[in-house]
């Protein structure tokens, strides 16, 4: 809620189902020398530079740009494989509400003040009526039976239905098991058996440069649209909002830049095998194709939560904060440290440093505390306090180490759920 380094996104947000390319594997170089017809000796230059233990060598006789050729069909060819098997798992939601209830809420003016934005599609000052599509998104399907992961924002309205719509057409009226209060991701539920489901793999392992595709609902009516790109970045802070004017923070979000359309909200991001690493989430629309995905390893908690309770248990220690860079320490004029969470209040009465009652008052933690590590594990820009504290459940008691005024202290907190 404090990070600085994007504005608020005032478009609504958009994802995309991406795929990042493996830079080495064994079954790339695998494939790569079969399609460009290496044989005998051959192989092993292919698939040692896969593998990375090796330099790129040039193949005896061959020509630079034949090398490059087989390069592209590496890639190329990891790349179909992996769109052919993962749009079955791909899905469209679509959001289905009652106008005239919306309009009722937001008045003959429509939210924003923006007095087209409902007039515009049924004519000025005429109120809508009835059950009409007023939105989508992009969803996948983790379990067999129907589990289904996607954006929160994508089916934020209690009031609405959600209708979730397979590759081969099928339609399917879908239940929101969970919202996550921390990230932007929520679960739903269909009833169905025997559905095609995306492995998830380990977003922790992606490098800078990976190629990725995007599958996804693009503009809400074309679906399994795939684009490619690179991660540009990893470990990003970024504060998202969408069209209703609420915003978020999203911590150590995957930055890459595939193209991102409104409708893709809610896609997986994957890697050559097939694998989720990424749940794809918000779009930066002061830049050109920079967009954000949640890390999968932060989405594998909720999913584990939603399976043993049926909801998703997010731990709460009740502080507001600010992450301490050196930078900021020194323009703030903090000496001693130069990392972990400055616990400050908010500019608005209700923004207390410290929540009373919260396990944080009880552990007697105060206003201008830093607290520099939790169970020994450093609290630092790239790994925040909510990061950090996401890998506790309810109940459990952390160590915290804290600086207070020149000196530092170790606190016990015993965690709650976060309501």
């Amino acid at each position: 809620m404090f990070a600085k380094f994007l504005p608020p996104i005032k478009q609504p947000l958009a994802a995309v189902v991406i795929v990042s390319a493996i830079t080495g594997g064994l079954v790339g170089g695998v494939l790569g020398a079969v399609a460009a017809g290496v044989a005998g000796n051959n192989l092993w230059p292919f698939v040692a530079q896969s593998l990375g233990v090796a330099p790129q060598t040039r193949t005896p006789g061959a020509s630079g740009g034949e090398n490059v050729r087989s390069q592209v069909v590496v890639e190329d060819s990891a790349t179909v494989d992996a769109v052919s098997q993962a749009v079955r798992s791909v899905v469209s939601i679509v959001v289905t509400q009652d106008l005239s209830k919306l309009y009722n809420q937001a008045g003959p003016i429509g939210p924003f003040g923006d007095p087209f934005f409902f007039s515009f599609p049924y004519g000025f000052g005429t109120p809508p009526s009835g059950k009409q599509e007023v939105g989508g998104g992009t969803g996948f399907i983790i379990t067999t039976d129907g589990m289904i992961v996607t954006n929160r924002h994508v089916v934020d309205q209690t009031d609405a239905e959600y209708t979730v719509i397979l590759n081969d057409g099928t339609k399917y009226e879908a239940a929101v098991l969970a919202r996550d209060t921390v990230n932007d991701i929520a679960i739903l539920k269909i009833l169905s058996d025997n559905l095609p489901v995306l492995d998830v793999g380990d977003s922790d392992s992606i490098k800078i440069g990976q190629t990725v595709i995007a599958i996804g609902n693009s503009l809400g009516e074309f679906s399994n649209t795939v684009t490619k790109g690179v991660v540009s970045g990893i470990n990003r802070k970024v504060v998202a909002g969408d069209s209703r004017g609420s915003s978020e923070v999203i911590e150590g979000a995957i930055q890459t830049d595939a193209a991102i359309n409104p409708g893709n909200s809610g896609g997986p991001l994957l890697d050559l095998f097939g694998k989720v690493i990424g749940v794809n989430t918000a779009v930066s629309r002061e830049g050109q194709l920079i967009g954000f995905a949640i890390p999968i390893n932060e989405v594998k908690s909720a999913m584990a939560s939603v399976r043993e309770f049926g909801r998703i248990v997010r731990p709460f220690l009740g502080v507001r904060y600010i992450l301490i860079t050196p930078e900021f320490a020194e323009a703030t004029g903090i000496t001693g440290v130069d990392h972990g969470a400055l616990i400050v209040a908010g500019d608005a009465r209700t923004e207390l440093a410290v929540v009373p009652g919260s396990p944080a008052d009880k552990a007697g933690l105060q206003e201008r505390d830093i607290i520099l590590a939790v169970n020994g594990e450093a609290v630092t820009l790239d790994r925040g306090l909510a990061k950090v504290l996401s890998r506790y459940k309810p109940s459990d008691t952390v160590a915290l180490n804290v600086f207070r005024k020149g000196e530092e202290i170790e606190v016990a907190a015993t965690l709650i759920e976060q309501e």
